[in-house]
């Protein structure tokens, strides 16, 4: 968990260990597939998969053009970094949408 912790508070240094945590535990399994644990920004299926199963299904937002807009800018924000956890992803997606105390 402490992984995922850090990796998040290079993006975030005040992010919030238990959204953190309750993410981790929402992934679960996945997290063990080094291919599933990450989320690839060049692929269209990959975040056409988080923007229903993440933004919309797990955190309720509605407006499909908000999801779009915000996995756009996490993309932006984790630019350089080339193996983009989905723990942090997922997390800054939540921040972005300001529904980490939802989670």
């Amino acid at each position: 968990m402490s992984n995922y912790l850090a990796d998040v508070q290079k993006y975030d240094a005040t992010a919030d260990a238990a959204a953190v945590d309750k993410i981790v535990k929402h992934l679960g399994i996945a997290l063990r597939s080094r291919d599933a644990s990450l989320v690839s920004c060049s692929d269209p299926e990959e975040l056409a998969r988080v923007r229903e199963k993440w933004c919309i299904k797990k955190l309720g937002e509605t407006d499909e053009a908000r999801c779009d807009s915000v996995i756009e800018k996490v993309c932006e924000t984790m630019s350089a970094d080339n193996t983009k956890s989905r723990v942090t992803f997922y997390y800054l997606v939540a921040k972005q949408l300001g529904k980490i105390a939802e989670l």
